[in-house]
């Protein structure tokens, strides 16, 4: 039995890693774990970037993105442009679990939530709304938006084996029907017990044209540490940048192998926090600007 190690993005990572600990310290496995910590957040009202309470689209609804993956099996479910079901993790992986396919979208999302049992409600807010209207004159002004936040947690359980969640409402004030790198199997998150695990946060366009996990994840299967993978991530993420003649996205990224080792790097000035859990402590960390 090796010692558990959870990982989970921005400051509201602690909610994440405090709810998966007890799971991981009962030998549960790590899937479970890194899903119980992302639906903590998804329950969160003051994260506004998740779940219920997140922000909406330019029609102001909430759209929801999420996907989760065993490091075991390669087994993987998602779900984009979700609507009026908190727990879009949760659907993803009766995604995996119930049917054949890996991603379903829209309003076969929410049939499919509807089907297995989950509840339809509002995820707005009156705080949520306010927020909405807030941000809606930066609308037309994309390097100024904000909410883009999303919740990853990387977890390795007690007998060694991977999972990991990826979870978001998306950016505020997006085109109705926009899907980011969240809920996209090597982009917003990659597990796979022989190499190691992978998550992504920031702004998902910059973070799919990388397809930023997978690539991480592969470089830790070539021998790098999940620091210098994470790192390599940026870097390709500035040089893409470079090509296209805009600055770099505020982007992140996040990285965990078999061995219980931890990597974060994140863009200029993007202020990227993570929080890590391990038997008997919890810190939150800044990560590396590349």
């Amino acid at each position: 039995m090796s010692d558990f190690v959870v990982i989970a993005t921005w400051t509201f990572g602690q909610t994440a890693v405090k709810a998966a600990v007890p799971l991981l310290q009962a030998g549960k496995p790590a899937l479970e774990a890194a899903l119980a910590g992302a639906q903590a957040v998804e329950d969160d009202p003051k994260v506004h970037s998740v779940g219920y309470g997140g922000l909406g689209n330019s029609l102001g609804t909430v759209q929801l993105d999420a996907c989760v993956m065993d490091g075991q099996t390669l087994a993987c479910g998602a779900v984009a442009g979700l609507e009026n079901v908190r727990h879009a993790a949760a659907v993803a992986r009766r995604v995996m679990e119930k049917t054949p396919h890996i991603l379903l979208v829209g309003q076969g999302a929410q049939q499919f939530a509807i089907q297995q049992g989950f509840p339809l409600e509002t995820l707005l807010t009156p705080e949520s709304v306010t927020e909405w209207e807030k941000r809606r004159p930066l609308a037309n002004r994309p390097r100024e938006l904000l909410g883009h936040d999303t919740v990853t947690v990387l977890a390795l359980d007690r007998k060694g084996s991977l999972g990991g969640v990826c979870t978001t409402s998306g950016l505020a004030h997006k085109l109705p029907g926009r899907v980011g790198d969240s809920p996209l199997i090597g982009a917003g998150l990659y597990v796979d017990n022989t190499a190691g695990a992978a998550g992504a946060t920031g702004v998902g366009e910059e973070i799919i044209r990388i397809g930023g996990s997978l690539l991480i994840v592969e470089a830790m299967r070539a021998g790098k540490t999940p620091q210098e993978a994470c790192e390599l991530a940026v870097r390709k993420v500035n040089a893409v940048a470079v090509r296209r003649g805009v600055h770099p996205a505020h982007v992140a990224f996040l990285a965990l192998d078999p061995r219980g080792r931890i990597g974060a790097a994140c863009t200029e000035r993007t202020n990227f926090q993570y929080a890590v859990a391990r038997p008997g402590s919890m810190e939150l960390l800044k990560a590396k600007e590349v």
